[in-house]
């Protein structure tokens, strides 16, 4: 499996990352012989059915799932300093995966009218969808009318800037809100749970498309109306919403949290009505995903405004 390099945003640096799961991603997406006669029917099977990434799961949440919390923070160099809680006190390998952090670990930029980083994961960003060559890969495009399930939304976004995260199994799996705004309910689209993990992506950008996935419309001042979607993955044992539907809710305020497992955001912001931070930009331009924080700036409302 080749390296997967992304660039960090607090450094600038290169780095490559340190993949939980590794050797199970390589037999379920490798192009040996072992990974083509027995990982693809594994594959179908763990992605297509429910029950597999439900009883991972329930076991996630067992007591005795605990013992593995210690040597993953070890493992992984997660900071323990910033978990709002101490580590003794997590009850499951679950409790400590969807962990809150100190306010203070991930403050909140607060420029008017800027937009923020909504959850901490590694990040696509695009300008104008309808004038890129490929989401991630060259020539590569899932279908937006696929992806909302609305033909009218995807038209109404075919033209739009989009922001793609990634949420490694190491990483927070709490999002927030991009923006001042007022949400709508969440709507549920039933999907596969495939991997999103680049090893996966790159062979099937449709993926986006298909995974079971939850979108909420955002209306705002600054960005007009804003879509959000949860992208569920393999081994997400839920997609949890935490936030009151049809009440303001301010830039930073949780919306919810994905349960065990990789998973996926992505943010559709109407046809300029953000700029995009260039140096978010000029990673995707380079063709590296760019690791942010949640809460880091994101970008400014456009000069035309809503």
């Amino acid at each position: 499996m080749d390296p997967i390099v992304y660039i960090d945003r607090v450094s600038g640096k290169k780095e490559t990352e340190q993949v939980y799961g590794a050797a199970a991603l390589k037999f379920l997406y490798g192009d040996d012989f072992l990974s083509k006669i027995f990982g693809a029917p594994a594959l179908h099977l763990a992605s297509r059915l429910p029950f597999f990434s439900s009883l991972y799961g329930w076991w996630q949440n067992r007591p005795a799932s605990r013992r593995k919390i210690v040597p993953f923070i070890k493992e992984f160099g997660l900071d323990a300093s910033e978990f709002a809680k101490p580590v003794e006190e997590f009850s499951s390998f679950n409790d400590f995966f969807v962990r809150k952090l100190k306010p203070e670990a991930r403050p909140i930029a607060s420029e008017d009218n800027a937009a923020i980083i909504p959850a901490d994961g590694r990040y696509w960003f695009y300008e104008d969808i309808s004038k890129v060559e490929g989401f991630v890969i060259k020539d590569e495009k899932f279908c937006l009318k696929t992806l909302l399930d609305d033909p009218k939304l995807a038209s109404e976004y075919a033209n739009a800037s989009m922001v793609m995260a990634r949420l490694c199994p190491t990483d927070y799996h709490r999002y927030h809100f991009p923006c001042d705004c007022t949400p709508s309910d969440t709507r549920f689209i039933n999907g596969w749970l495939y991997s999103v993990n680049p090893v996966a992506v790159r062979k099937d950008i449709h993926i986006f498309a298909q995974n079971k996935r939850t979108l909420c419309e955002l209306q705002t001042k600054s960005f007009g109306k804003v879509l959000f979607l949860e992208i569920g993955a393999t081994s997400v044992g839920s997609i949890n919403q935490t936030y009151t539907p049809d009440q303001p809710h301010s830039k930073g305020d949780e919306k919810g949290y994905f349960s065990f497992g990789a998973s996926a955001l992505i943010i559709l912001f109407s046809q300029k009505s953000i700029v995009f931070d260039e140096d978010l930009l000029d990673a995707t331009r380079q063709g590296y995903e760019i690791r942010c924080l949640k809460g880091q700036r994101m970008g400014q409302q456009a000069a035309n405004g809503f």
